[in-house]
This record gives C-alpha cells, sequence and structure tokens, in this order.
C-alpha cells in the first residue's frame, strides 16, 4: 500500500475537537498541512497519522485526549460507515459491521475472533512506514467500546485491553475500560465479554440499514480510484506543497511507479509534472489569500515557498500584480457586490 491511499476522514471529527475547546486550525497548523484540508473528504496516509499525532501533541495526556474524544464524539457526527454499526441489530452486528466497513478506511484493520467466553479485537495495521500515533490506536479501541455502551444503552465493560505503547495516565483508561490494561505488550487489543455480543441495540434501525447497506457495500466494491492521471497527481500535491516543492520522484513514488511511467502518462493527457505543480500552486494561493486571517509570508510556506520573495514573483506572472494588492482588490470586490445586494433586496 503506498501513501497515495486515500482515507475518508469524518467531518465530525473536527467538530468533535471544537467541543474540546481545540481548532481545526490549531490541529492542522500543528500538523504542517494545508489549512485547506478541513474541508477536504479524504487524506492520504502520511497526513491522516500527522493529523492525529498533532491532536495528541495538543492534548496534555493520552489517556485524557482518547476518554474525551470517545466519549464526546456525538452519534449525530458519525460518518455512514458508523451510522451502519450504531444502528445495528446487536453488539456483534455492529462489530462486523465495523471490521467490514473499516476495509474503506485503512490503514489500520480490525480482526474479529470469538472463542469460549472471550472475543477479541485485535487492532491490525496495514503496510506503512510510518508508525501510528498511541492516541489513535487507544481511540480506536476505545470507541469499539463506547459504541457497544451506546448501542445497548449499558455500562459494558471490557475483560482486558492490551497495548503496545505508552497511553499516558493508565489509571485512567483502566476506569473507563473497566478492566486491567496491559501496556508494552506485542500487539494491541481489546477482548470483550462474548455473552455482551448478544445484547440488542436500543439503537437499531433496520430501515435505515436497508438503505445504507447495498450503498456501502457498493463503494467497498468500488473502492479502487477511477480518477485521471492528471486528477491523482494535483491530489497529491495540494497535500504536499507545505513548506517545500515536491519533486516527481516523490509523486511517482506515492502513485507506485517510475519517473518515466508517470511522465508518460501526463504526456499522454496533455500535460506535464511542472505545470500541474505550478497550476496547483496558483490555486492554493488564490484560495489561500482569500483569507485575511493569513499572513503573506504564511500563504508563501503554505504554498511551498520558503523564501516569500520567490513566492512574489511567481504571483506576479501568475496574476500581474502582488499578492497584498490583489487580496485588497478581492476584498474591495466583495464588499462591492454586498452593497449592490443589499440596494436590490
Amino acid at each position: 500500500m503506498t501513501s497515495y491511499t486515500r482515507i475518508k476522514f469524518p467531518t465530525g471529527f473536527w467538530t468533535g475537537l471544537h467541543q474540546l475547546g481545540i481548532t481545526p486550525h490549531e490541529v492542522v497548523r500543528k500538523a504542517r498541512l494545508p489549512l485547506t484540508i478541513i474541508h477536504e473528504p479524504v487524506v492520504n496516509i502520511h497526513q491522516y497519522l500527522s493529523i492525529w499525532q498533532a491532536y495528541s501533541d495538543l492534548i496534555d495526556d493520552i489517556a485524557k485526549g482518547i476518554i474525551k474524544l470517545a466519549t464526546g464524539f456525538e452519534t449525530v457526527h458519525y460518518p455512514p460507515t458508523v451510522l451502519a454499526a450504531y444502528h445495528a441489530r446487536d453488539y456483534r452486528d455492529a462489530l462486523i459491521r465495523m471490521a467490514r466497513y473499516k476495509q474503506m478506511c485503512p490503514p489500520e484493520n480490525l480482526l474479529i475472533t470469538e472463542r469460549d467466553e472471550h472475543c477479541t479485537i485485535e487492532l491490525k495495521w496495514l503496510n506503512t512506514e510510518q508508525s501510528a500515533p498511541s492516541m489513535l490506536i487507544g481511540i480506536t479501541l476505545a470507541f469499539l467500546l463506547e459504541l457497544g455502551r451506546r448501542g445497548t444503552g449499558q455500562p459494558l465493560t471490557a475483560r482486558s485491553v492490551e497495548f503496545s505503547h505508552s497511553m499516558g495516565d493508565v489509571k485512567l483508561l483502566e476506569d473507563y475500560f473497566g478492566c486491567r490494561i496491559q501496556i508494552g505488550g506485542n500487539c494491541n487489543k481489546l477482548t470483550l465479554h462474548r455473552s455482551d455480543l448478544d445484547r440488542p441495540f436500543i439503537s437499531y434501525n433496520g430501515e435505515l440499514l436497508e438503505i445504507l447497506t447495498p450503498v456501502l457495500d457498493q463503494s467497498l466494491d468500488e473502492q479502487q480510484p477511477s480518477n485521471s492521471i492528471t486528477e491523482m497527481v494535483k491530489w497529491i500535491l495540494k497535500r504536499s506543497l507545505t513548506g517545500g516543492r515536491p519533486d516527481i520522484q516523490t509523486v511517482a513514488g506515492e502513485l507506485g511507479m517510475s519517473n518515466r511511467t508517470l511522465q508518460r502518462r501526463l504526456t499522454d493527457e496533455e500535460t506535464s509534472f511542472k505545470h500541474l505543480l505550478t497550476q496547483v500552486r496558483y490555486e492554493q494561493a488564490r484560495e489561500y489569500l482569500a483569507d485575511p486571517s493569513l499572513e503573506i509570508s504564511e500563504v508563501a510556506f503554505l504554498v511551498g515557498y520558503e523564501d516569500q520573495n520567490s513566492f512574489y514573483r511567481a504571483f506576479r506572472l501568475w496574476e500581474d500584480d502582488t499578492p497584498s494588492n490583489w487580496r485588497t482588490k478581492q476584498f474591495d470586490k466583495s464588499s462591492i457586490n454586498c452593497r449592490v445586494l443589499k440596494k436590490e433586496t
């Protein structure tokens, strides 16, 4: 699996952060990613893990961050894949749906094993060179228990929990999971009471499942992207500009092909890597400049210029104007349009 893999990122995550007193801009800036990523439905693996690491860095204790987000994330903000689990018939059905639809959101995967009186859910990581933040591991397992609690309406507890890395205040986690926490193991897994899996969900909604299930199953079957190579390259470039200039070798590597193959395919679509890089920088610059909260120097950095003067020279070639003058003119136009609309109404 390459780092190009698209990962659906729930928009409700940003709403959940607001409820914890953390703004999305804080997290994105901490992760050193483009601010526009807040409004994007998909990210790549590097960005996905960076966002979680940034959230972890902004919380004073990993355990506290895990519990706050797991319990504070409101059901109205669940993405369709989680809604299908929340409205399942019982806890077992919910976990099976979570494991199935998790395939649409790599890099993590869920392996469920029922044996004797236990049900073990092990968190597996697909091929990725970047290690997963402890915060993400903890929240993933905590949410599986939280799902059972919300669905059944009962204060369920786990039999045991094992983490491979430090998780901050272990006592807090033990109080939350209701069991002993083992740190430093060779895997990350949640063990439940098997009898709890038969508990019916008070949130069961058969009619909604009849609508969601076929749509999600079709999406799972059509998981492979059908975008043109031009769209894919632009998608990668937009998320790789911050603080540097991505080269063709880096992008080709993310797409799992050689430089020569990428060049040939771009030529077939009547474009070039250099042209797409310039186009993406121009498009992103205009978008960032429309945000008055961003300094010109910050915009330059976000579109890949370490030197602000270089950004000024490039922008003059694009718009025959300086970034600050162009921004002022755009704001003036917006102001005039607003006054016209007020007169008309």
